[in-house]
């Protein structure tokens, strides 16, 4: 740290602590990022041992940990998963849905017929449609729920209550509750980790996996697998790699973290220093966990082949394709995988972004075959090769796997090709540990436009309250006092769906 041969390390620590330099300006003379800001592990070891388990842990386990797959942008649940016989027999007619509908642009023109032809697969013989085929190899293990509903036709807080529970920012999301509760599996790495679209975030941004109101710790961390830098400013950028060395940069952590412990036992009750405190002590943790955990080199070439990962390949076609939306989503499932492996508890994988043009996620208001084709058979692909992977491994018994939207489609077509938004109706499955396979709870109605039985429709919550439960958590009993409310993932909604679970 000092040129001085005659100044000791013993002496340069000591110097530390007695000049009047403040963390700030260590840090700056220090010149060596995130890597200078890592902290002793002693305060997150002693937050871990303090925390009493949880009152919410009521039910024994089925599952360790999450995957939950995000189709951004509204899946149609109609083109993909739930076949409408009616539809095709009236495709072309006049859309008379008995009742008044308010769309949310101008959806409301005759009924358009599945896009694609559908065709049973699995012993259960689930009907699903040409691009999620795929699929087909995994039906028995799968199972769907059709009668899901919205309380909003708007991305931006239909997103938000499928991530968090309520459709206004602010609240936790539902990866946060759990790290909240559970805690990690492995101390080197986030408990709780985003892979959004390699095109940019969906609706809400961050604050799909942002913890709200609780400690900043049990937020989502963003890693980017496609990235040249998957995680951001975790190594030294190269401007100071020619003379940061791994010895200095322990000897500035180690002062660092004496410096920090001072300084958070004088303010023991700031719950945001000490989520900083335990985030910078993990990215330092993660600069050894992570490149290990992100890197594919060490897959077998079947594995790759099996998610359609093209290892190496850069260039692609301009308009959207089913060979880049496969590699790309089946790199992220990939990466998904590793991390669980590695003791990531839950997982979120997104597939689209926010609105553009011309379109990259399945907000398909023009034309559902260019936009949904390659989507789907992309996650499709990527989604069936996971759970196979998991299964293999000895996984999946004890990995819950979830795929939402933020609603549907509507079953009235939108300019010939198109479909405009259905919070009224759509598609979620589940598959792993507790799950039922090969079976359908709940069902839509003949044209896929509402649930077939109005009075008993599937919520956000009662998923939510389901993936605790196979977690051992009683949703009920999960909360955080906030604003003199106990807030809940599950607001006060929220059944179990016990018709789904083992």
């Amino acid at each position: 740290m000092h040129n001085n041969p005659n100044f000791s390390d013993n002496a340069c620590r000591t110097e530390c602590f007695r000049s009047p330099m403040n963390r700030r300006s260590l840090l700056s003379n220090s010149g060596i990022g995130i890597s200078g800001i890592a902290l002793a592990a002693m305060l997150a070891d002693e937050s871990r041992a303090q925390r009493a388990e949880h009152p919410a842990r009521v039910f024994e386990p089925k599952i360790k940990r999450v995957i939950q797959l995000f189709m951004a942008g509204a899946a149609s649940h109609i083109d993909l998963f739930d076949f409408k016989p009616a539809l095709v027999k009236h495709h072309g007619e006049n859309s008379d849905f008995g009742e008044p509908v308010e769309a949310f642009q101008n959806g409301l023109g005759p009924w358009l017929k599945p896009i694609w032809e559908f065709q049973p697969y699995g012993e259960c013989g689930k009907l699903l449609s040409e691009p999620v085929a795929p699929l087909g190899e995994v039906a028995d293990r799968l199972a769907f729920i059709h009668n899901m509903v919205s309380t909003s036709g708007v991305h931006s807080a239909a997103t938000l209550l499928q991530t968090t529970g309520f459709v206004l920012p602010g609240f936790p999301g539902a990866g946060c509750w759990v790290s909240y509760a559970l805690g990690s599996l492995n101390d080197n790495l986030p408990t709780y980790v985003v892979l959004p679209d390699h095109r940019g975030y969906g609706s809400n941004g961050v604050k799909n996996w942002d913890a709200g109101f609780l400690p900043a710790q049990y937020s989502g961390s963003v890693i980017q697998p496609i990235s040249e830098q998957p995680v951001a400013d975790l190594l030294p950028h190269r401007i100071g790699a020619s003379f940061t060395t791994s010895a200095a940069d322990a000897q500035v952590r180690e002062a660092l973290a004496a410096i920090n412990r001072r300084h958070f036992e004088q303010r023991s009750g700031d719950q945001q220093l000490e989520a900083r405190i335990q985030s910078y002590e993990l990215a330092a943790k993660m600069q050894l966990a992570a490149p290990e955990a992100l890197s594919l080199k060490d897959e077998p070439e079947h594995i790759l082949r099996m998610y359609g990962i093209q290892n190496g390949r850069t260039n692609w076609p301009t308009d959207i394709n089913i060979e880049e939306e496969t590699h790309l989503f089946g790199t992220r499932c990939l990466t998904a995988r590793r991390l669980l492996e590695r003791g990531v508890r839950f997982v979120q994988v997104w597939s689209g972004n926010d609105n553009g043009f011309p379109r990259r996620n399945w907000d398909s208001h023009e034309d559902v075959k260019r936009d949904h084709g390659p989507l789907a058979r992309g996650m499709a692909h990527g989604a069936s090769a996971l759970i196979k992977d998991l299964a293999q491994r000895g996984m999946l018994e004890d990995t819950l796997i979830l795929w939402t939207t933020e609603f549907g489609r509507m079953p009235s077509s939108q300019g010939g090709t198109g479909r405009d938004h259905n919070p009224f109706v759509f598609t979620n499955w589940l598959c792993g540990g507790g799950i039922r396979g090969g079976i359908t709870h709940g069902e839509s109605d003949q044209w896929g436009y509402k649930p077939l039985d109005r009075s008993r429709p599937t919520l956000v919550h009662d998923i939510h309250a389901t993936v605790l439960k196979l977690l051992g958590l009683d949703h009920t009993k999960l909360t955080w006092r906030h604003n003199g409310i106990d807030r809940r993932l599950t607001d006060v909604h929220g059944h179990v769906i016990e018709e789904i679970l083992n």
